[in-house]
């Protein structure tokens, strides 16, 4: 299980995504729905169709699941791009509202304009990306605190993306990019610093939906003992269980898809959270999150007056006499838990009461 303190604090991203359809009066409402859940931030994707796919890309299967076969998935995309004016505007809508605007850049143009137009400070690196290097050093000379999300991914990929991202920390713009220079970045000290100075892993299975079985929870702690950065979870399973349990793992991030409705037409909207769902998984996962506690097993200060009736102390069982020695037919153990302890029955065996006890008195030896 991470053992972390980053694991404490967890922050909740509503994954808006794309499951505004292209439209604006959606895309502003799932903003409103991601403020009023409780979320700490609301996350859209940034792209340009043209810059992302090529006419003849086929879909994912989920896509065709979703939304059919007749409409490319180039088709798809450049029906759900979002335009500038409306990223600012979102952007502008989150903040009054009190959330993080976060967004995925799927090509550079769009990476460009969310980090010098949009002034984002964090930037999320979808899962699709991971082994883009060129794109990974892009994102990692930005400056940005970065998400990196790794499904799909081997632990041997997402250590040589983390290697892209530290060469892209700390190298000069005159250096060469190359994977001996990654592995190089890596290993040094200060690219490892420039790593936790400002980057979380998340955990994912890139299915959609994901099956429980294809979850594998555990591996984020195996992220964890293998860079030492702070892990967190991208879900795309069906309802909250999943995301709540990351938390109890430790997932210092946890990112979920919503949705207005489900039953929308989309390629995300059947794998997404409607916002009533969105709302209780917050809700849990601020309850897991402080339920974690500090690890320290101690009496909280609720229990010690339920500890006063609970538990049991040495009871006269029957009249005592001062002068009586104690035996174990005169002493029983019962409750209340105000007296004396239990585990001071052997030392109490053998003396003398130092006062007159009625049956039923906590004894006080």
């Amino acid at each position: 299980m991470i053992d972390s303190p980053n694991a404490r604090a967890v922050q909740v991203i509503a994954e808006a995504g794309v499951n505004h359809n292209g439209q604006a009066d959606l895309a502003f409402e799932l903003v409103s729905v991601a403020a009023q859940a409780g979320a700490d931030a609301v996350k859209f994707q940034t792209f340009k169709a043209e810059s992302l796919a090529t006419q003849d890309a086929p879909k994912a299967a989920y896509q065709e699941r979703t939304t059919g076969t007749t409409e490319s998935q180039f088709a798809m995309l450049k029906r759900l791009e979002l335009s500038p004016a409306l990223h600012r505007e979102l952007k502008a809508a989150a903040e009054r509202q009190g959330i993080e605007f976060l967004s995925s850049a799927f090509d550079s143009e769009s990476l460009r304009f969310l980090v010098d137009e949009l002034g984002l400070k964090r930037l999320k690196v979808p899962s699709g990306e991971l082994t883009n290097a060129p794109f990974l050093l892009e994102h990692a000379r930005t400056g940005a605190a970065l998400i990196v999300s790794t499904g799909m991914a081997t632990l041997a990929e997402v250590e040589t993306a983390l290697g892209v991202i530290a060469f892209g920390r700390i190298a000069e713009s005159t250096e060469k990019p190359s994977v001996a220079a990654f592995h190089a970045a890596y290993a040094a000290p200060e690219g490892q610093a420039a790593l936790r100075a400002g980057l979380t892993l998340l955990h994912c299975t890139s299915d959609y939906p994901a099956a429980p079985s294809a979850v594998n929870l555990r591996a984020m702690d195996t992220l964890h003992t293998a860079f030492d950065l702070p892990v967190g979870y991208s879900d795309h399973t069906l309802g909250t269980g999943m995301s709540v349990a990351a938390v109890a793992r430790g997932a210092c991030v946890i990112e979920k898809h919503f949705t207005l409705d489900r039953t929308m037409a989309g390629p995300d909207h059947a794998a997404s959270l409607e916002p009533e769902a969105l709302a209780t998984m917050i809700q849990d996962i601020r309850a897991v999150s402080v339920a974690l506690g500090d690890g320290i097993k101690r009496p909280q200060p609720a229990e010690w007056a339920v500890a006063q009736v609970a538990r049991k102390s040495l009871v006269a069982r029957t009249d005592i006499p001062a002068g009586t020695i104690l035996t174990a037919d005169r002493i029983a153990i019962m409750r209340p838990g105000s007296g004396v302890s239990p585990l001071r029955y052997w030392d109490v065996l053998g003396q003398s009461a130092r006062r007159d006890y009625r049956a039923g008195e906590l004894l006080d030896e």
